[in-house]
């Protein structure tokens, strides 16, 4: 089994919020290959599908940003579930509107998110997929209070336009990963799909 995480807030409040930008990307996922919910409990939901003969779970964890770390552990060890089968995706203010940049490992870069994550299981070792979703509106200053009030802002026009595409994208990194590995699909998806310039 494979299982892809999309980190975001439960809750109407945040649904369409740059922060939540994971849960939007797995929505599209779940849609897209009409995976089947099949748990619901009170730190996360679960859909499940079938790709390539594998079979692959997608994971909204319901326990808020921070503490995502709860509901990733405890699915890892229920499944037994090599973190090497785990796939993470979140935001990232840091990369540009429309970058996506996956890796094997790392730090959490100050995403609270996934440092629930690396904490709780005690590893960096985990693949991960960012999305960038700095936009023209990004403070200048980061501030902790700057940068706590743009993640949680919505999207501009603009952007809104083009988040279908950006979630195609984002379906085809995954299912590259699951279908030819991470190696491969880094080479093949590590970019700005909105820009000539490839994402570095």
């Amino acid at each position: 089994m494979k299982c892809i995480v999309g980190l975001g807030n439960p809750g109407s409040r945040y649904r369409k919020t740059r922060h939540n930008v994971g849960f939007l990307v797995v929505e599209s996922l779940i849609g897209s290959f009409n995976a089947i919910s099949v748990e619901s409990n009170e730190l996360y939901e679960n859909y499940r599908c079938t790709i390539g003969g594998q079979e692959v779970s997608i994971i909204m964890p319901q326990t808020y940003m921070n503490h995502s770390g709860m509901a990733v552990k405890d699915f890892q060890q229920q499944h037994e579930l090599a973190l090497d089968n785990l796939l993470i995706i979140y935001d990232d203010f840091q990369l540009p509107f429309g970058t996506l940049r996956l890796r094997p490992k790392g730090s959490d870069g100050g995403h609270n998110g996934l440092s629930s994550i690396i904490g709780l299981l005690e590893s960096d070792l985990i693949p991960r997929l960012r999305v960038g979703v700095g936009g023209i509106t990004l403070p200048e200053m980061h501030t902790h209070e700057s940068m706590a009030d743009y993640v949680l802002s919505p999207f501009d026009a603009e952007e809104q336009k083009l988040l279908p595409e950006l979630f195609q994208h984002t379906r085809n990194t995954c299912m590259s990963w699951l279908e030819t590995g991470i190696s491969k699909t880094m080479s093949l998806f590590n970019r700005n799909f909105f820009s000539s310039a490839n994402a570095e």
